[in-house]
């Protein structure tokens, strides 16, 4: 493959630091109309059209927007503690963050994707990635809540995932980054060769979307960047944007950049699991778990699994193949019909479509262009569909609106550009402020995409909003694209760092949404059913207390015979069975963050007291006009005390 010179790498560095952080402020094309206003506007009581899922990137978690308003209605924890819902704090869910690298309450959360039912979004669940310690989460749309965190073996920096096929048969979890397998001390010098990349297809239940690895295809050493399933025609195939199929491991801008093309791996997963389900594949011993939370006991539980089926490309002929993309692609996206594949080489002055007809009638004629670790690479010009030329500077991401349209972004060259299927001409583009990484059309990766708005997420937002110090808002703006010209209509903030987004309409999912736990299917362990259940008991330093709240009292609300020393659990369930009225606890010096408990639910914090006196705890969630007065008391007494245990009942 030819080789591209260090001198044209840094010519495209330079253009991202004089194109990409120019001020475009007073560009004609982003000028707004009178009536956008209007436009993005939801007066009070109305609700929004869609739901867009913005990923957290460092943060870790998943945040909920309306659209086309831009306002935040959640924040939904998945790989961090989050001390507004005592997530990875209370002990229900601390499990949930359990991995075989030990707690770990954080991740990089990057690519959330919708679950699907023929192609189309059925607002069941979103799955998003965690790309630093590698792991898929799922999130139940009736709850908005996190329910399942299954942790990926053989893989580092999970990035090409969380995508799901178009009846939701599997989520993929490709690696980023390529490492030994199993893990091993060795030479990073040795690489090339010795390295391999794991594609795990975890199956999910059609019934409660639980999660299982289904089996992990190990690939050559390359990076796995982005992927995307196919559909239609297309359907049982797979496809991974690989970068650095140089396999070099050090000074990677430079050396990672030398081909001419990378690949973009076609995946026949169907063929794969007919092999898989034959008893093919080979069982590999590891570790990793597997976090579920269950709703009936309101409790998480963390599982250590200690095998994986490996299956090895080999073994399964005219199953993985190597389509040639230039250059250093990072989006692989697939239009709604399933016969395009669009490859966005961020150094590449084009844009490459690759034809799903195309690949298949070249590997029946075997048009193959030798092979990488025996995996045949097809040649370029038998699977190319066209070539969108010269559309702008760092091509990222793609999605479509269901018209025969594709948007795609640049980064260098700050803009969102939209353009045809099949004559592959540019047709109309509007800058973005700035350095936009992906976009989000609601539906935009299914086979019925909403196609009314598209949303764009900028890097960089210097000048955009009131200055916060030297770390800005992350930003995204909102483009109306029902026109044959794409608008401008909003900027808004978001919690950062957004990296990618998935996009419902709200009546799909607002059917679904659940307004309380009932009490009668509470089984919590230390879960009551109403006051005659409250109770204090001892085992030990071991103190239990069983408590109620409901407004606006806690019961018991005072209580003693506590000692210096002792492990106080507080199980509090929330009697309420009333639709908006959580409530609240927090204990003075307890080392964790408050409870905040849903109607029906039980939540359980610990608190070691130090020294002995009459701690106060209240509701921390404002619930009723009397909300100052739900408060109660512990006493504690020194640690040689014998005063017995003893509570108040409120009476």
């Amino acid at each position: 493959m030819k080789k591209l010179k260090y001198p044209i790498v840094m010519s495209l560095a330079l253009a991202f630091i004089f194109i990409g952080c120019g001020d475009q402020r007073n560009s004609s094309n982003g000028a707004l109309t009178s009536d956008v206003a209007d436009r993005v506007y939801v007066a009070p009581g109305e609700h929004d059209e869609y739901y867009a899922f913005i990923s957290g990137g460092f943060s870790g978690q998943l945040s909920v927007y309306g659209l086309p308003s831009g306002r935040l209605f959640k924040v939904i924890p998945v790989f961090s503690q989050d001390a507004e819902k005592a997530w990875g704090y209370n002990e229900e869910t601390k499990p949930m963050l359990n991995t075989s690298h030990g707690f770990v309450p954080w991740d990089d959360s990057h690519h959330p994707d919708i679950s699907q039912t023929n192609g189309e979004l059925d607002g069941r669940w979103v799955f998003i990635n965690g790309n630093n310690t590698p792991r898929i989460a799922k999130i139940d749309l009736s709850v908005f809540e996190t329910t399942e965190i299954i942790e990926i073996p053989n893989s580092a920096g999970n990035h090409s995932s969380a995508f799901v096929t178009e009846n939701t048969e599997y989520v993929v979890a490709g690696t980023r980054f390529s490492v030994p397998v199993p893990q091993r001390d060795m030479p990073i010098s040795e690489y090339k060769g010795n390295f391999k990349g794991a594609l795990t297809f975890i199956s999910v239940d059609p019934e409660d979307g639980g999660m299982n690895i289904k089996f992990q295809l190990l690939m050559p050493g390359f990076d796995y960047d982005l992927s995307h399933p196919g559909r239609g025609n297309s359907h049982g195939w797979f496809f991974f944007s690989t970068y650095n199929t140089e396999e070099a491991s050090t000074l990677m801008e430079v050396n990672a950049s030398q081909n001419d093309k990378d690949f973009i791996a076609a995946v026949n997963w169907k063929k794969i699991e007919e092999y898989v389900n034959n008893g093919g594949g080979t069982k590999m011993p590891t570790n990793y778990a597997h976090n579920v939370y269950d709703e009936e006991t309101h409790t998480g539980t963390s599982t250590m699994k200690k095998e994986v089926l490996i299956v090895n490309p080999s073994e399964v002929p005219d199953a993985v193949f190597l389509l040639p993309t230039p250059k250093s692609p990072h989006g692989c996206d697939v239009d709604p019909t399933g016969e395009y594949i669009v490859g966005s080489g961020k150094l590449s002055a084009d844009l490459t479509v690759h034809s799903f007809t195309k690949m298949l009638a070249a590997i029946e004629g075997k048009k193959y262009d030798g092979d990488a670790y025996g995996i045949p690479i097809l040649k370029f010009e038998d699977v190319l569909a066209g070539t969108v030329s010269q559309p702008g500077l760092g091509p990222l991401h793609t999605e479509f609106d269901g018209k025969g349209n594709a948007y795609t972004t640049f980064f260098i060259s700050s803009e969102v550009v939209k353009w045809k299927l099949g004559t592959w001409e540019v047709v109309d583009r509007q800058p973005c402020f700035y350095s936009v990484g992906h976009l989000m059309i609601p539906g935009g990766n299914s086979r019925k995409p909403f196609g009314k708005y598209v949303v764009a997420m900028n890097k960089i937002t210097k000048d955009r909003y009131l200055p916060t110090g030297p770390e800005v808002t992350q930003s995204a703006q909102l483009y109306d694209i029902s026109g044959e010209k794409m608008e401008l209509l909003l900027d808004f903030p978001t919690v950062g760092e957004p990296h990618y987004a998935a996009g419902i309409a709200a009546d799909i999912v607002k059917a679904r949404s659940k307004k309380i736990f009932e009490l009668k299917n509470n089984h919590h362990k230390y879960g009551i059913q109403s006051d005659a259940d409250v109770r204090v008991e001892r085992n030990g330093k071991d103190v239990h207390i069983y408590m109620s709240m409901i407004r606006s009292h806690f019961n018991p609300d005072n209580i003693e015979g506590i000692k210096v020393g002792d492990k106080v659990y507080f199980h509090v369930t929330n009697l309420e069975q009333d639709y908006d009225v959580p409530h609240g606890v927090s204990m003075i010096g307890a080392n964790t963050s408050e409870l905040l408990i849903m109607p029906g639910q039980t939540e359980t914090f610990v608190w070691e007291p130090k020294q002995p006196g009459v701690w106060p705890f209240y509701c921390t969630d404002f619930c009723s006009a009397l909300h100052q007065e739900m408060q109660g008391y512990v006493r504690v007494s020194p640690a040689n005390s014998n005063i017995d245990l003893s509570w108040s009942l409120g009476e």
